[in-house]
């Protein structure tokens, strides 16, 4: 079998047998593990170390980083500890996983539509766990636990109709951006007669969690969301060698051997997967999925998105976001979505700036 690497190269050189295509278009070992995406993921992950310890030694009862790193460990003060492991580290832990999820996510979208624009929350996933949230909370169900089944169960649904209706003997990342896009003003639609439709006290309660919020999470967020990275992530790793060929098109991708529907299929569960749980634990936290990605392919200067630092960026960016929450109004704690919208809102602009000036971004 013989296939054109691009519709450029079959006008300047003779078609390639298919192996020989696939090891042309596939990037060497060495380009995956290079050192400056290990030296970006290395400053990531200690940056996000930092700003981890120094989310949990603020508070009403300040503790000094050392402290922190000694409970941390399970050293120091017995009531430091208590502080540290029963009050603050689950929130802290939530932060981090949902920045993970949600960088993850994004990098794995954006990949598989080849759009720096397509993230779970441009195209109508968090908008869908949303609006089966708000509906559960404006029908008298309880918050707590069932926020968090609400939330998962809107986010898989909304997905599972986006791939129905973008499917056309197949379908394309560009079709279900557009699909995405119109299913999220549905579910933004309905969020908002459903809030008009409640009581005060229903909207108020729902509008805490549709904007993202860490605030008062336990350790009951945080074990359900990390069994998820710790199934999904890897998944996503492996999904990495496949999706570099859809980087190429769908019909070289195909001469090559890829399973191009599958492939897209296991990307967009995986994607959605992550992004459902980690708006369960702490709401549709804005931007991040976008944003992450994005910043991770500047600094390691790839290709595409890598998800392990989209990953180690989200939780960077989630955590920065909500020390400066607690940090920036004195004794008031903004929910982390609100400083998310606002520093993510300029680098939206940014993409489609930059996707008009090189004729791109569809």
């Amino acid at each position: 079998m013989t296939g054109p690497l691009s519709s450029r190269t079959t006008r300047t050189a003779p078609r390639l047998p298919a192996r020989i295509a696939f090891r042309l278009a596939r990037p060497p070992v060495s380009g995956v593990l290079r050192p400056r995406l290990v030296v970006v993921g290395v400053c990531l992950a200690l940056a996000g170390f930092l700003v981890f310890c120094l989310g949990i030694s603020v508070g009403e009862v300040p503790i000094g980083l050392t402290e922190v790193m000694r409970s941390l460990v399970g050293a120091g003060d017995p009531g430091t500890g208590l502080i540290v492991h029963e009050l603050r580290l689950p929130r802290a832990m939530t932060g981090l996983l949902v920045g993970i999820a949600f960088g993850v996510s994004g990098a794995l979208f954006q990949t598989m539509t080849l759009n720096p624009l397509a993230s779970p929350d441009m195209i109508g996933i968090t908008q869908g766990a949303g609006t089966a949230v708000v509906a559960g909370v404006v029908l008298g169900r309880d918050a707590g636990l069932s926020t968090q089944s609400l939330g998962l169960f809107g986010a898989l649904t909304t997905a599972l109709l986006v791939y129905v209706l973008a499917w056309k003997r197949g379908t394309t990342g560009y079709r279900i951006v557009l699909v995405g896009i119109g299913v999220s003003w549905v579910c933004t639609s309905l969020t908002d007669y459903l809030m008009a439709y409640g009581g005060q006290f229903e909207a108020q309660a729902s509008l805490g969690w549709l904007v993202g919020n860490l605030n008062g999470r336990d350790w009951n967020a945080v074990e359900p969301l990390a069994i998820a990275l710790a199934v999904l992530v890897p998944v996503a790793l492996l999904l990495g060698r496949w999706m570099r060929t859809l980087q190429l098109g769908d019909d070289v991708a195909k001469g090559l051997g890829t399973p191009v529907q599958a492939v897209r299929l296991a990307t967009l569960l995986t994607g959605v997967g992550l992004i459902a749980f980690g708006t369960a634990a702490a709401g549709p936290v804005a931007f991040v999925a976008l944003a992450a990605p994005q910043v991770a392919q500047r600094l390691a200067r790839t290709a595409w998105p890598p998800p392990v630092a989209a990953g180690l960026t989200g939780a960077l960016m989630v955590l920065s976001a909500d020390l400066l929450a607690r940090e920036v109004i004195p004794d008031t704690e903004l929910p982390v979505g609100v400083v998310t919208g606002v520093l993510g809102a300029p680098v939206l602009l940014w993409l489609l700036v930059r996707a008009n000036r090189v004729g791109s971004g569809g």
